[in-house]
């Protein structure tokens, strides 16, 4: 297991860095490694984000000496959605299964956590968001609705927000994992949101939510193409550019928008006081710098 720290910094410090030092700060350029698990953790917020990739066998998720607690989830939350193969992740001797595009949440005080592939030539890649928690709130797995169909016993379906238009270039489908109507949580957010083919706007209009911070993770981007995401104050704006599975820690003071050579999809990750989704402060286009 791999455990990166990341430091907060003023929004003025980001005025002056060059394109390294934003990627060095800012980027995580891997999440997934064949078994092994992969975390970064940033003092913005204390959210972590990561990737758990299993191909021979099983990985248990530990603890770290940063965290100074006897297992990961005594004091935390997390949610896992799987962007790989179909999977399971045990949580206390109960067995999930987590297929593409699924999810799940997990209560504080959960203490054994293991990941594991149903087939290895096509493994799981489960991501990983976890943050500070205060209560424990039950498991909940999460998957998109089927219509005409009631999700399983022990399933909830997410919530589905369409929105944007083909002319704006960024109609797409949010899908609300952890959120109040699906299931409850400390202040963890989390969801995917699918960009229409012929889409690639991600967020608009650009804003910053200055209660809670944000991670996005961008995947189903093809080898050749790239997202630039947006960052910095609306009037000292910087970019990064990312290529398909890797992630972008966006401080509360800074914009998150992006866009893409093509349509991709991705996932976003919120803590902070606030969980209201649409608590945001939006920027018009116009006033941007």
């Amino acid at each position: 297991m791999k455990f990166d720290v990341r430091y907060a910094n003023h929004p003025d410090d980001s005025k002056h860095y060059d394109t390294a030092e934003l990627r060095e700060k800012y980027l995580v350029e891997k999440l997934f490694e064949a078994d092994d698990i992969l975390l970064t953790y940033s003092h913005q917020d204390r959210i972590i984000a990561g990737g758990a990739m299993p191909v021979k066998g099983t990985l248990s998720l530990g603890t770290f000496k940063e965290l100074a607690t006897d297992y990961f989830l005594e004091r935390r939350e997390m949610g896992v959605i799987n962007i790989g193969g179909a999977g399971t992740i045990t949580l206390d001797g109960k067995v999930y299964h987590i297929g593409f595009k699924e999810g799940i949440y997990i209560g504080m005080g959960t203490k054994e956590i293991v990941f594991a592939s149903d087939d290895a030539k096509n493994p799981a890649k489960f991501y990983i968001n976890s943050s500070p928690a205060h209560k424990s709130y039950p498991t909940v797995k999460i998957t998109k609705p089927v219509e005409g169909k009631q999700p399983e016993e022990g399933t909830r379906y997410c919530v589905q927000r369409h929105l944007g238009t083909m002319e704006g270039i960024n109609k797409r489908t949010i899908n609300q994992f952890i959120i109040g109507d699906v299931c409850e949580s400390c202040q963890l957010a989390m969801g995917m949101t699918e960009l229409a083919p012929g889409s690639s706007w991600n967020t608009l209009p650009s804003h910053t939510h200055e209660r809670r911070m944000e991670v996005y993770m961008y995947f189903e981007v093809p080898e050749d193409q790239a997202v630039i995401h947006l960052m910095g104050t609306p009037q000292e704006t910087r970019h990064i550019i990312l290529h398909n599975e890797q992630a972008v820690i966006s401080p509360s003071w800074s914009i998150h928008t992006g866009v893409g050579t093509m349509n991709y999809t991705f996932i976003w990750g919120m803590c902070g006081e606030n969980q209201a989704y649409d608590d945001m402060d939006n920027i018009r286009t116009q006033d941007l710098r």
